[in-house]
């Protein structure tokens, strides 16, 4: 009898940062009549549906801690042009909303509309480190500059006025009138809240001056690994956060595991991970994809070690990834000097 051929399985790499919004992570498949709170419970139960819910959860944070830190994902507003920055693929509510600051009515909505915020930038790192130090100080500029804003941010300026002018000739000239000689005063309140809030330009110049601090941290030994003396106290806390870090750890791979064993096929094998070469630049590089990558112009000057790239165009509300341009995958580079992609012969 002839032996039979074993088909290898195609495996297939799945990243985990683009799979949080899929309804098998935020509804993990569950068999029905599991012990739920100590009894068997009916999958239309809601003790079932809230169980399924709060896996949905944990599997998603299990799937974020693989590359926690090493992207930031930007999105703005397209009616205020207020700016958010999240370290996961798509906006969760209470990230977004923690952010935005209250300038009066209406400045802060009730809930989040998926549909009123759209990708504008992500940076890319290759040290969880390095780039959650950069998410801390973007939040910390961002939130500066609405508390306590630059006075030439709220002031009247003749570039402002005509901006606000209105197009009747009527209203023109009460409006004309009433801000005669007022070049230079404050802005009245709804104009400043409008002005603060408007964190399009100064969300870039806040990342390319993140970048340039970052470069002077690293050269003095930031994110090396070596720490100052500690204490015997100090050095037991730090081993017993480790070890419950290690446990966590294990716990998340476990929950990926699971979900790769559920995914998987006969056909195909499924992994997730994070993609090899996903930044594909070496040592403390950094690239930045632009939904326009003109928008990096809004920086002065931008450091030697940053790449400027383009993000796929997409329908969704989630931020998608890099755009294929025929092999050439950084677009900009050194003093942000477009590429032109190469001539096929």
């Amino acid at each position: 009898m002839a032996s039979q051929s074993v088909t290898k399985p195609f495996q297939k790499i799945l990243d985990p940062t683009k799979i949080g919004t899929w309804n098998i992570i935020r509804r993990p498949p569950i068999e029905n009549h599991s012990v739920i709170q100590g009894k068997a419970r009916e999958q239309n139960s809601n003790a079932f549906k809230t169980h399924q819910f709060k896996e949905g959860v944990r599997l998603r944070k299990a799937l974020n801690a693989i590359t926690h830190g090493k992207n930031i994902f930007v999105y703005h507003n397209i009616r205020t042009n207020q700016v958010v920055y999240s370290l996961t693929r798509y906006l969760e509510k209470n990230s977004v909303l923690r952010q935005l600051v209250y300038h009066g009515k209406k400045t802060v909505p009730a809930t989040l509309r998926k549909d009123m915020w759209v990708p504008y930038y992500s940076v890319h790192f290759n040290e969880p480190k390095v780039g959650l130090r950069a998410y801390h100080l973007l939040r910390e500029f961002a939130m500066q500059r609405q508390l306590s804003p630059p006075r030439e941010m709220i002031t009247i300026t003749e570039k402002f006025l005509d901006q606000k002018r209105p197009k009747n000739p009527n209203e023109a000239k009460e409006f004309d009138e009433k801000y005669k000689d007022k070049v230079g005063w404050l802005m009245e309140k709804k104009d400043r809240a409008r002005a603060v809030m408007d964190q399009k330009a100064t969300s870039v110049a806040d990342i390319s001056a993140v970048l340039a601090i970052q470069e002077e941290e690293l050269a003095n030994g930031f994110a090396d690994g070596k720490r100052g003396y500690l204490t015997r106290t100090a050095r037991r806390r730090r081993r017993e956060a480790r070890a419950k870090e290690a446990a966590k750890a294990a716990e998340q791979a476990g929950r990926v595991a699971e979900l790769e064993k559920t995914l998987s096929t006969s056909q195909v094998d499924y992994k997730i991970q994070e993609p090899e070469g996903s930044n594909t630049l070496e040592g403390n590089g950094v690239k930045i994809l632009w939904t326009d990558i003109h928008y990096a112009s809004y920086a002065e000057s931008w450091p030697e070690h940053v790449r400027h790239g383009e993000l796929d165009l997409t329908r969704q509300h989630v931020m998608p990834g890099q755009k294929v341009n025929h092999g050439v995958e950084v677009l900009a580079d050194k003093t942000f000097e477009e590429k032109q992609p190469e001539q096929k012969a």
